[in-house]
């Protein structure tokens, strides 16, 4: 194990799973195991009474003691500026990848970005994402497209991650265990 490795540094831990399956809920459990602050970067947008009602779900669920970023595109920067000794959660990497498709954003670069931050962070990482290719086929070319995004970005963060963790009716199975 190298120092590095053994001192956290570029330690992330993917979190995968379909909707309600329990990620954000055991992905927090990781992070509290730490000392605080924690730091939570939300990528969600609050464009509906619905979305609204499951941002203050999730805010609520958290508590006291989490140090929030809202960031819908520019996850890299904020992960880049967060406190560098705090352990960080991104909730959720889909939610960011709809928010880049749906704004027309470089997706490429913006994965890039995001590479290059994981990997000057010296604190642990959470990541949540949901897994969207186990259901039904799309019905539109949107939907197909990014259900293969989600999919492609999934496997470039496990292929980097520590750990990957699959979520399932609120169990964590480990699909990638830490060295």
């Amino acid at each position: 194990m190298s120092k590095d490795t053994a001192a956290g540094r570029g330690r992330l831990t993917l979190v995968l799973g379909g909707a309600r399956s329990g990620k954000s809920r055991y992905a927090q459990t990781l992070a509290m195991a730490m000392p605080p602050p924690w730091i939570y970067i939300a990528t969600a947008e609050p464009r509906d009474d619905e979305m609204r009602t499951r941002i203050k779900a999730h805010q609520r669920m958290r508590g006291e003691g989490w140090l929030t970023t809202e960031t819908p595109i520019d996850l890299g920067g904020a992960v880049s500026e967060a406190p560098g000794s705090a352990p960080l959660l991104i909730d959720c990497l889909t939610l960011w990848l709809s928010n880049l498709m749906l704004g027309n954003h470089d997706i490429d670069a913006a994965i890039e970005r995001l590479d290059d931050a994981l990997q000057a962070r010296a604190a642990p990482i959470i990541a949540v994402s949901n897994e969207v290719g186990l259901g039904i086929v799309p019905e539109t070319p949107l939907g197909r497209d990014f259900r293969d995004r989600a999919g492609s970005l999934n496997q470039h963060l496990a292929a980097k991650a520590h750990q990957v963790v699959l979520m399932v009716a609120g169990l964590p199975m480990i699909v990638k265990a830490s060295p």
